[in-house]
C-alpha cells in the first residue's frame, strides 16, 4: 500500500483528538481511526476502564468498509486477554490492511507483541508517526505501569514575592476566579488531590470539581499523627466523595476508628526520618489503588518532600499581582532546596499563560544529574 506521511500525521492528530476525550484511568488514553485514503469510516477512543478498547469501537463504526482500509490508533494494539479481548484478534478479523501505530506499549506487566502478530498475519505495519505526541499522552500511565508510582502534578499559588499565606496565615485568594477555575480543570483530570494536613488545618478545604465540569477525584491527606478534625468539610463528605488519609504506625489507633466508621480510608505507611509520612511509601499506597494521576496542592512542607524526593513530574503556578512578605515565615517549597541555582529542578518547556490578572506557569519538571 502506497504510503502518504503528510496523510498519516493527519490521520494520527484526529487519533490523538479522539484520545483525549476518555478518562480510562487506570488504563492510557488511546484514540483509534479507521480510513481508507483521506476518508474517515470510523473514530474511537478507549471512554473508560472496562469499557471496549478505542480500536474496537472505531473498527465497529466502520463496519464492512474497515476491509482493505487503514487502522490509525495511538497505541500499538494489545495483543492479551484482559478485561477485553486482544485488539489484534478484532483488527485481523476486521481485514484491515494497513495499521499505523503511534507508539510501541511500554508495559512491563503483559505480553505484548501486538505489532509482531499483526504483522504475521499480513496487516502492514508503520510505528512511530506522531511518537513523541503518543508518548506524552500516556506519560503518567508509563510512569505508573513501569515505577509503581502515580504521576505527580506540584500545584502552587503565590504572591510575586513567593508566598502562600499572609502573617495571620490567611491564603484566600492569592489569585483571582480565572486560574481557580484552571486549578477545577486540573483536579477534574487527575485521579486523586492530595494535600497535607496543614492545608487542611488551616484552610478547611473541599478539593471537589466546581468551577468547570468533570469528576471528582479522590481526596489524600497526609497527616501522620491524624490529626483531621472530624468535623471537616473533608471527613464530612466522605461518605460522597472518597477519601483517603495517609498516616503512620504511630497515630492513635482511636482517631482511626473515628475516621473510617465515617467514611475515610485510613492506609499506614512508612514513617520518615523527621517522623512524617514517608511519600515513596504513601504514593505508592495510591498507585497500588490504581491511581495514576495526583495533583498535590500544598502544603508548603508536602511539596517541598516532593521536589526533595525527586517525585514531582510537573509544576503548574499561578502567579498573583501582589505582595505578602510575612517575615520569617517560610516560602510556598519549605525545603533545603540546592547549593546552586545550576542544582535546581526546573521546568524543561515552561509554558506561560495568563489567567485573568494572574501568571500562570506550567510544564515538565527536570532534575540535575546526582
Amino acid at each position: 500500500m502506497a504510503v502518504n506521511a503528510d496523510l498519516d500525521a493527519k490521520m494520527m492528530a484526529r487519533a490523538l483528538a479522539e484520545a483525549r476525550l476518555g478518562r480510562p484511568s487506570p488504563n492510557p488514553n488511546v484514540g483509534a481511526v479507521v480510513a481508507l485514503q483521506d476518508q474517515i469510516l470510523g473514530v474511537g477512543h478507549h471512554e473508560r476502564a472496562g469499557s471496549d478498547h478505542a480500536e474496537i469501537v472505531a473498527l465497529r463504526a466502520a463496519a464492512d468498509s474497515a476491509k482493505g482500509a487503514t487502522l490509525y490508533v495511538t497505541l500499538e494494539p494489545c495483543n492479551h486477554q484482559g478485561r477485553t479481548a486482544p485488539c489484534v484478534d478484532a483488527i485481523i478479523k476486521a481485514g484491515v490492511a494497513r495499521v499505523v501505530v503511534g507508539c510501541r506499549d511500554p508495559n512491563p506487566h503483559v505480553e505484548g507483541h501486538g505489532i509482531e502478530r499483526l504483522q504475521q498475519s499480513g496487516v502492514e505495519v508503520t510505528l512511530g508517526v506522531r511518537k513523541d505526541e503518543a508518548r506524552a499522552l500516556i506519560e503518567p500511565w508509563v510512569k505508573h505501569v513501569t515505577t509503581g508510582l502515580p504521576y505527580i502534578i506540584v500545584k502552587l499559588a503565590v504572591s510575586l514575592d513567593g508566598r502562600i499565606a499572609t502573617r495571620t496565615r490567611a491564603s484566600k485568594w492569592i489569585t483571582g476566579p480565572e486560574a481557580r477555575a484552571k486549578v477545577h480543570e486540573l483536579r477534574a483530570a487527575c485521579d486523586a488531590v492530595c494535600v497535607g494536613v496543614g492545608t487542611v488545618v488551616a484552610d478547611d478545604p473541599l478539593l471537589t470539581v466546581r468551577d468547570v465540569e468533570g469528576a471528582n477525584p479522590v481526596r489524600v491527606v497526609l497527616d501522620s499523627k491524624l490529626r483531621i478534625a472530624a468535623g471537616s468539610k473533608l471527613v464530612t463528605t466522605a461518605p460522597e466523595t472518597p477519601t483517603i488519609i495517609l498516616t503512620t504506625a504511630e497515630a492513635p489507633e482511636a482517631n482511626e476508628r473515628q475516621l473510617t466508621a465515617v467514611g475515610c480510608e485510613v492506609i499506614r505507611c512508612a514513617r520518615s526520618n523527621e517522623g512524617r509520612v514517608d511519600v515513596q511509601s504513601a504514593f505508592r499506597a495510591l498507585a497500588q489503588r490504581g491511581i495514576v494521576t495526583v495533583l498535590v496542592e500544598g502544603g508548603a512542607e508536602l511539596t517541598g518532600s516532593m521536589l526533595a524526593a525527586r517525585m514531582a513530574d510537573e509544576l503548574h503556578v499561578f502567579i498573583g499581582p501582589l505582595l505578602l512578605g510575612p517575615r520569617g515565615r517560610p516560602g510556598a517549597v519549605d525545603w533545603a532546596g540546592p547549593d546552586e541555582p545550576t542544582d535546581a529542578p526546573k521546568i524543561v518547556d515552561p509554558k506561560w499563560e495568563l489567567c485573568g490578572r494572574d501568571a500562570y506557569v506550567h510544564g515538565v519538571l527536570a532534575y540535575p544529574s546526582r
